[in-house]
């Protein structure tokens, strides 16, 4: 469809800020540290994703932590698991995620393409899940093992039947998970923990990926036709039929998102099947301003719009490398010029920055990185690279508020550990004949307040 002409013009610098406003980084929040909170935040960013690798906790907590603060896993996974009133259930969005419940219908279309495609990775067997459905019809929800076993038999990724077969259930919609137990899912009926107008509502393909367009936007504040199809891998789990990616355009537009002007080269890689367009008729909060061939149209949140121009205090903290606000490596190098991978399935030979490499959000910017790790009551920063020589002056520590101890304290009270030890990098993040580093035997031990 043809794009409209774009209403407004935004600089690299409100993107950035925008973006770290709607995801809770920048000004204040009504987030309090509760359950209800995290349910909020989890209602904003739309989709929490979920992974095995545990150091200082799993991702699903550190994406809490890092907006909210110290609070509790209780509380994190009561938000996300609740035993007796389900406020979020587990699909594929970006990735393996947590969702807020009131996503369910619009997952649709995902769940009709996959029944359209006939399978995901593996085959499962009619009789296998018709067998898995009576099962929990007849002794309710039930995880893996309780069905009969997850594992095949071979190495950690051998699914059993039983395994494929529900996995197949809960892709199809057939199945749903509400709750874990130990880290395992623990599958459940739709009809059984769903309100019936969630259970019946059927959108259209194109109402689904208007609602996620505009969950996306709330979400990033302003998005390019790239974004809204990386932020729920609208490419991914579907079927070629479909064409969803070839329907973002026109479902930004239904979402009712505001077109715009993401001027210079910001957004160009961001540049899509529709992100191309016609220039901005003016800047936000501004007046008249004129695109370059560098420009690239995209769609902004109108509430992110309307507070373009607003500031407010920058979150200092560390970042899961799972967190969405730096999901897309490409968005990410371009809003903040830093270059962010995992590097936990790379031979520890080749390893740069560390295991679990988390990203140190400081003044609205990406700064550096800290590979963290435990040695029985101490928590150890194996490695903190800095981006610029200048973030690497020795820190103070009686200054709370020093950009790389503070957050590395609110970790140490959040985990209850007790020290906290740190190897220090600075100069160039991928140059590692500039490190300057501290030995073991000289890293400063910085005793810890526990958390009440």
């Amino acid at each position: 469809m043809h794009a409209p002409a774009a209403q407004a013009t935004v600089t690299a610098d409100e993107v950035r800020r925008m973006t770290l406003h709607a995801q809770g980084f920048l000004g204040a929040t009504s987030w309090g540290r509760s359950r209800a909170g995290v349910a909020a935040m989890l209602r904003r960013v739309g989709a929490v994703q979920l992974d095995t690798i545990s150091v200082l906790a799993r991702s699903h907590e550190l994406v809490a932590y890092a907006r909210l603060g110290p609070v509790g896993r209780e509380r994190i996974e009561q938000a996300y698991w609740h035993p007796a009133k389900p406020a979020a259930f587990e699909y594929w969005a970006h990735a393996a995620c947590v969702l807020p419940i009131e996503q369910w219908p619009f997952f649709a279309f995902r769940r009709r393409a996959l029944r359209a495609r006939g399978v995901r990775w593996q085959h499962s067997h009619q009789q296998t899940c018709e067998k898995v459905l009576a099962r929990l019809r007849a002794e309710g929800p039930l995880t893996a093992t309780q069905l009969g076993g997850a594992k095949g038999g071979g190495p950690w990724w051998d699914w059993s039947d039983i395994k494929i077969a529900v996995e197949w259930l809960l892709d199809t919609g057939d199945v749903i998970c509400v709750r874990r137990t130990g880290w395992r899912r623990v599958y459940d009926l739709p009809e059984r923990v769903l309100p019936g107008d969630l259970l019946h509502a059927e959108p259209s393909d194109l109402e689904c990926l208007a609602y996620l367009a505009g969950a996306a936007a709330r979400a990033l504040g302003v998005v390019t036709h790239a974004d809204l199809v990386d932020y729920h891998r609208l490419n991914d789990l579907t079927s070629e039929k479909a064409q969803h990616t070839r329907l973002v355009a026109e479902a930004a537009l239904a979402a009712g998102l505001t077109p715009v002007v993401i001027a210079g080269n910001q957004a160009r890689a961001g540049t899509g099947a529709a992100g191309k367009g016609a220039a901005g008729k003016g800047r936000a909060g501004t007046g008249r301003a004129r695109a370059s061939a560098a420009d690239v149209t995209g769609w902004a949140d109108p509430a992110a719009l309307a507070g373009a121009g607003s500031r407010g205090r920058n979150r200092v903290t560390l970042l899961s490398p799972f967190d969405s606000l730096v999901w897309d490596r490409r968005r990410t190098h371009r809003m903040f010029g830093f270059a962010h991978s995992l590097e936990a399935y790379v031979p520890k030979h080749k390893r740069v920055h560390g295991y679990f490499s988390m990203p140190l959000l400081a003044d609205g910017r990406l700064v550096g990185r800290v590979d963290p790790a435990r040695d029985g009551t101490t928590l150890v920063a194996r490695r903190v690279s800095l981006d610029k020589a200048a973030a690497a002056e020795p820190m103070n520590p009686r200054r709370e508020s020093s950009d790389m101890v503070s957050p590395c304290r609110r970790v140490i009270r959040k985990r209850g550990t007790r020290k906290f030890r740190e190897t220090l990098h600075h100069g160039s993040a991928d140059r590692e004949d500039q490190a300057v580093t501290r030995s073991k035997t000289q890293a400063r031990q910085v005793p810890c307040l526990m958390a009440s």
